[in-house]
């Protein structure tokens, strides 16, 4: 009621100063960045305790990215996150004029977004100017030449030795024997300090290899608490494939996978492997196999019939197990420890078709670069899903896609089928966006 000029003037003032802060646009925006980071429009208006853990995760970056922040700490911020999602934060970082320091697994990711890498080993951090493949090849590069230039070291020390031993006592060589002796102790081998980073030892090894007859899927249909989960869902398998499965609708990939390893029924349709085939699953959801409690060494036992007990503990010590880990329970194993489990279980396997769900979920980036690496060199058929871009396209010769009201299958790599506008155009007919999802 005493409203004055003078207090004009200072809503005026703040008015202003609220407008420049983006307050009057604030909702939109947070509407907008929310939708884009995948949090759909009906969820807006719920509580946090009402949603689930990955729309959760959603919100609270949509909160750490809002308002253009001085500096962003990102821990993990590609988790729970589709392709499509993923590429607009990527675009949203590439844009954004101040400070990010990330933690990701996701390879792809650091070499889009990240300017320097912080390598923090042999209890120090250092930094490197680049991408994370430039330091990766750089840090082992380094290594190597230290390595190498030891080597080099040792040799010309070991021949100085041997020359100083041999001559020191005769009277014509001595002046040689000093002589060498004061190189000698000139040379030094520079420290390799003992790295904190351990990369697991992974190879699959298949006992037979394949025939000509893969994998046959005749019309699957699934329905699960009333939802039509795969609608006549029908492919053929080729020796030698490795085929990625993508798209937005995690649950029909792992229903089929599900199916396709016997843990399911198929409402309708059918499948057959061929003679040939012996089959290994990695499930997305590996709890039910650590539900009874026993030692590692006995955990693994149960999938082999061999009684060595070396033999075992040589399996759990090429995935980092070793000592007195080995007696460790499984029933408190990490989620990253589960997996490595479970990897272990599929190399005493010997089956030439192997079947993964979100394998490098829980692994760390050593871990995920060493299974890389194997799926690489394995030379019979698989089948993946995954959300790490490089994971999909350094290993998938084929790929195919669950849309919105179809699938799509190209045998060609997950960056031909990405450049592919024959590719976009059918997806674009199939799908609810026409957006590419891991």
């Amino acid at each position: 009621p005493d409203f004055n000029d003078e207090d004009g003037i200072r809503a005026g003032e703040l008015g202003a100063e609220f407008d420049e802060m983006g307050g009057y646009t604030a909702e939109d925006d947070a509407i907008q960045m929310l939708e884009r980071l995948g949090v759909s429009k009906e969820l807006h208006d719920k509580q946090m305790k009402e949603l689930e853990g990955g729309e959760k995760v959603k919100v609270l970056l949509a909160q750490a990215l809002f308002g253009n922040p001085d500096i962003l700490l990102l821990d993990e911020p590609t988790n729970n996150l589709d392709m499509k999602t993923i590429d607009w934060l990527q675009n949203f970082l590439l844009r954004f004029e101040n400070t990010v320091i990330v933690i990701s697994h996701d390879r792809h990711f650091l070499n889009t977004v990240c300017s320097h890498i912080a390598d923090i080993d042999f209890t120090k951090v250092n930094i490197y100017k680049g991408n994370y493949d430039f330091w990766y090849h750089s840090s082992e590069l380094m290594r190597k030449q230290t390595k190498d230039q030891n080597k080099k070291t040792a040799d010309k020390m070991k021949e100085l030795e041997e020359f100083v031993t041999r001559f020191s006592a005769n009277a014509s060589k001595a002046k040689q024997a000093t002589s060498r002796q004061k190189q000698l102790d000139k040379l030094t081998l520079e420290e390799m300090p003992k790295s904190s980073r351990r990369f697991p030892y992974i190879e699959f090894k298949e006992d037979r290899e394949c025939g000509n007859k893969i994998l046959e899927v005749n019309n699957i249909c699934k329905t699960i608490d009333g939802e039509e989960i795969l609608k006549d869902v029908s492919f053929v398998i080729d020796e030698k494939e490795k085929v990625a499965f993508i798209g937005k609708n995690n649950i029909a990939k792992t229903t089929l996978f599900q199916i396709l390893s016997g843990e399911l029924e198929a409402d309708s349709g059918d499948f057959n492997w061929g003679v040939t085939i012996t089959t290994d699953d990695f499930p997305k959801d590996n709890t039910k196999f650590f539900e009874q409690e026993m030692n590692l060494t006995d955990w693994l036992s149960q999938y082999t019939k061999s009684d060595d007990m070396q033999y075992i503990r040589g399996f759990l010590g090429r995935m980092l197990f070793t000592g007195e880990e080995v007696f460790k329970s499984s029933t408190v194993l990490s989620g990253g420890e589960k997996v490595r489990c479970m990897l272990s279980k599929m190399m005493m396997s010997g089956a030439n078709a192997l079947i993964l769900d979100e394998p490098t979920n829980h692994l760390d980036l050593e871990s995920i670069t060493a299974l890389n690496d194997a799926l690489i060199k394995f030379k019979e058929v698989i089948l993946f899903t995954s959300h790490d871009h490089q994971f999909v396209s350094t290993i998938a010769d084929r790929i195919i896609e669950f849309t919105g009201t179809g699938m799509i299958d190209k045998k060609m790599t997950l960056e031909e089928y990405l450049e592919s506008e024959a590719v976009v155009k059918e997806r674009e007919s199939l799908s609810d966006d026409g957006m590419l999802s891991l």
